[in-house]
């Protein structure tokens, strides 16, 4: 994402989510000088439960007080190497399957309706980039979103925590935000008994099995009809009252 993302604007949204988007992007000093406008819109909108938001905040101050170098050390140790923290929503979903063509040209569809326009330097599947569009929404379209990729937040909730990532907050913020934080443990036994995807010998297979997968015909995904998308599009026209329900601030007022 552009630094000049960095500045929070105010917008029809959740101004929450832009500062959740900002805290997974990769470290800079921008990023630094900015954690004090982070805690306060943080602090300002109230959205999320008492104690998550003042962990978000003192997580912003120690990006601010943090060297620059290891920030950006232990970012791309945790979402650089390996796949089992990426960013990269439908990744989770379909891996690196024909499908998940599909399912981002139909993300960039509702992007496009929805007169967001996209940075070319990032995939559409992207979370901080999913989250800059969703803050441009109304409560009800963000519930049901969120509804929508719930399995895969309690995962990478899961897996952050069992690093003891920092990170982690944002995800269970978001669980939070739809009342699914409980969807974390059902996640935590399997994650738990995995097998790291990041260590060397793991890292050289992926390569491997990658130079063998590689084809021409791998251009044509795009041009496939996923199940997901077709998933996404029949829930969009489902009945509204199917949204999950943004908790507000009375409801977080009740969490202190």
């Amino acid at each position: 994402m552009a630094e000049a993302a960095l500045h929070i604007e105010p917008v029809v949204g959740m101004r929450s989510l832009r500062v959740l988007a900002r805290l997974l992007d990769y470290p800079t000093a921008a990023l630094q000088q900015a954690a004090g406008d982070l805690i306060e819109a943080l602090d300002a909108e109230r959205r999320l439960p008492a104690a998550l938001r003042a962990d978000l905040m003192s997580w912003c101050q120690r990006i601010a007080d943090g060297d620059l170098l290891e920030l950006q050390s232990e970012y791309v140790a945790l979402f650089d190497k390996g796949r089992a923290h990426s960013l990269l929503l439908f990744e989770h979903v379909h891996g690196e399957s024909r499908d998940r063509g599909q399912a981002m040209v139909d993300l960039i569809d509702e992007y496009t309706a929805a007169g967001f326009e996209l940075d070319a330097r990032e995939l559409p599947d992207y979370l901080p980039l999913f989250l800059e569009y969703l803050s441009t929404r109304s409560d009800e379209e963000i519930g049901r979103w969120l509804g929508e990729i719930r399995h895969i937040l309690a995962l990478l909730t899961a897996r952050l925590e069992e690093r003891g990532a920092d990170h982690a907050l944002v995800t269970r913020a978001l669980l939070a935000l739809i009342g699914a934080e409980e969807d974390v443990e059902a996640q935590r036994e399997a994650v738990v008994g995995e097998t790291r995807d990041d260590t060397p010998e793991a890292l050289d297979a992926v390569w491997e099995e990658e130079a063998v997968r590689f084809s021409a015909k791998s251009d044509e995904d795009c041009a496939l009809q996923s199940a997901e998308g077709r998933r996404l599009a029949e829930r969009k026209r489902a009945i509204q009252g199917e949204a999950v329900r943004i908790l507000d601030p009375v409801d977080a007022a009740k969490k202190r």
